[in-house]
C-alpha cells in the first residue's frame, strides 16, 4: 500500500510540473525587435502568402501555354459488340432486285476492338507563341506585384511597431504626471489642514489628477489595439505576448534625403511603377494575341492503330493487323465575325489607358517624395525646437518646485509648471514620432525595407 500510495504521489508531482511547464511555456513572451518583427511578417503574412500564390498561378499558366508547342502524344482504345452484322455498302446483294437502292452486304465480327496511339506537333501556331508571350508577361507582373505588397506590408508592420512604441511612451509620460499629481494633492491637503493653504488650490490638484486617468485608458486600450494589430499582421496566435525590444529615439547623424534623388531612385526601382509599364508591354501583346488569331495554323499528325474482330470473345486466334500513317493538317480562319478585329481595338485602347496610368502614377510619386521630404525637414526642426522646450519645461519645473516647498511660489505655479513640462515632454515625443513615420514613409516611397 506504501508503495502504491508513493507511486500516486510521485505521478501527481509529475502532472503538476508538466501543467506548469506548460503554462510558463505559453505565458511565454516574445521579443521582437523591429526587423524581426518584419522578417516574421515577410514569412508568415498571410496577405503576403496569398500574392505568393498568384506567382505560382501564373508559373502554371505559363506552363499550360508551353504545352501548345509542344506534342501532344495519347491512346485511345474502342470496344463494340454488333447485334447485327456491320453494314458494307457496295458489295454483295443486300438491296432488294427491283430496287435503284445501293447493294450492300454484312460481314464482319460482332465483337470489335481497337486501339490507337496518335501524336500532334505544332508546326506553325501563331496563337500559341504570342499566348506563351503574354503568359511570361504576367508571370513577371506577379513577382513585381508580390514585391509591392511586400513592401506595403512592411512598412505597415513598422508603422504598427512605432505607434506602439510611442503610445507606451506616452503612457509612461502620463504615468510621470499623474505622480507628480499625486505629490502635489498631498502636499495640499497637508498644508490645507495646517491651514496654509486654500480649499480651492486641494481641489485643484484633485481636479488635475481625475483628469489623467481617462488618458490612461484611452492609452492602454489604443496600445492592446496595435499589439492585436501586430500579432495579425505576423501570423501570430492571440495568446502570444509579444516584447518590443526597440525604442523611440532620433539619430541627429542622419541626413535630409535630397529630393530629386529620392524621386530618380523611386522611379527605378518601385515593382508597382515596373508593373504598371510592364502593363503597355502586355496589352500590346494582346494585340499580337488577336493578330495570330488571324494566321494559319499548321501540324504534323501521325498514328498508329491495331485492331481486331472476333465472334464470341474468341479473341485467341484474331488477327491484329496494324495500321499507321503520317501528314500534315492545317487550319485557315477566314471570317470570324469581326471578332478578332474587335480584339485588336480593344488591345490598343487597354495600351493607351495603361500609358495613362503610368503617367499618372508617375506624377503622384513625385507629389509623395515632395511630401514625405518636406515631413523630414519639418519634423527635424520640430525635434530641435521641442527639445530646447522640454529641457526649458523641466529647469522651470525645478525652479517652481524649489520656490514652492519653500512657500515662495503658489499651488497654481506649481501646477502650470508641471503640466508645461508634461505638454513639452509629450510634443517632443510626437516630434519624434513624426519623424521615424516619415522615414517609414520614405522607404514606402522607394520600395524599400531599410533598417
Amino acid at each position: 500500500m506504501k508503495n502504491q500510495y508513493n507511486a500516486h504521489l510521485l505521478a501527481w508531482l509529475v502532472l503538476v510540473i508538466l501543467v506548469f511547464a506548460i503554462s510558463k511555456t505559453h505565458a511565454q513572451s516574445i521579443s521582437l525587435g523591429m526587423n524581426d518583427a518584419v522578417k516574421m511578417a515577410v514569412a508568415h503574412n498571410r496577405e503576403l502568402k496569398s500574392d505568393s500564390l498568384n506567382i505560382g498561378r501564373a508559373q502554371q499558366q505559363t506552363i499550360v501555354s508551353k504545352a501548345l508547342l509542344l506534342p501532344n502524344i495519347g491512346i485511345t482504345g474502342q470496344y463494340q459488340r454488333y447485334f447485327q452484322k456491320p453494314v458494307f455498302f457496295g458489295l454483295g446483294s443486300g438491296a432488294p432486285t427491283t430496287s435503284k437502292a445501293v447493294p450492300y452486304s454484312r460481314f464482319g465480327g460482332d465483337d470489335q476492338v481497337g486501339a490507337t496511339v496518335g501524336l500532334v506537333q505544332s508546326l506553325y501556331n501563331p496563337s500559341a507563341v504570342a499566348g506563351l508571350k503574354q503568359a511570361k508577361l504576367y508571370e513577371q507582373q506577379s513577382v513585381l506585384l508580390y514585391r509591392d505588397k511586400e513592401a506595403d506590408v512592411t512598412a505597415t508592420v513598422k508603422q504598427v511597431y512605432l505607434r506602439m512604441l510611442v503610445l507606451a511612451k506616452r503612457l509612461q509620460l502620463q504615468m510621470e504626471s499623474i505622480t507628480r499629481n499625486k505629490k502635489a494633492l498631498e502636499d495640499s491637503r497637508s498644508l490645507l489642514a495646517q491651514g496654509k493653504a486654500l480649499r480651492v488650490d486641494t481641489l485643484r490638484a484633485y481636479t488635475n489628477l481625475q483628469n489623467l486617468q481617462p488618458d490612461i485608458m484611452r492609452l492602454t486600450y489604443a496600445i492592446n489595439v496595435s499589439r492585436q494589430q501586430l500579432k495579425v499582421l505576423l501570423a501570430l496566435e492571440e495568446k502570444a505576448e509579444l516584447t518590443l525590444t526597440d525604442s523611440l529615439s532620433y539619430n541627429v547623424a542622419d541626413v535630409l534625403p535630397d529630393e530629386s534623388g529620392v524621386y530618380t531612385e523611386a522611379l527605378h526601382q518601385r515593382p508597382d511603377l515596373k508593373a504598371l509599364e510592364l502593363n503597355k508591354t502586355i496589352s500590346l501583346s494582346e494585340v499580337d494575341v488577336a493578330k495570330a488569331g488571324k494566321m494559319p495554323v499548321l501540324n504534323l499528325i501521325s498514328a498508329y492503330q491495331v485492331q481486331s474482330q472476333a465472334n464470341g470473345f474468341k479473341w485467341g486466334g484474331s488477327s491484329w493487323p496494324p495500321v499507321s500513317y503520317a501528314g500534315l493538317q492545317f487550319a485557315i480562319p477566314l471570317f470570324s465575325g469581326n471578332a478578332n478585329k474587335a480584339k485588336i481595338a480593344r488591345a490598343r485602347i487597354g495600351a493607351e489607358q495603361s500609358a495613362v496610368n503610368y503617367t499618372n502614377a508617375q506624377e503622384q510619386l513625385r507629389v509623395s517624395v515632395k511630401q514625405v521630404v518636406a515631413n523630414l525637414a519639418e519634423t527635424t526642426q520640430r525635434i530641435q525646437v521641442q527639445n530646447k522646450v522640454a529641457e526649458t519645461a523641466a529647469l522651470s519645473y525645478s525652479i517652481t518646485q524649489y520656490r514652492y516647498e519653500r512657500g515662495v511660489a503658489s499651488r497654481l505655479e506649481l501646477l502650470d509648471a508641471e503640466l508645461g513640462l508634461t505638454t513639452a515632454k509629450s510634443n517632443y515625443l510626437e516630434a519624434v514620432y513624426d519623424y521615424q513615420s516619415a522615414r517609414i514613409d520614405l522607404e514606402r516611397v522607394l520600395a524599400a525595407k531599410g533598417n
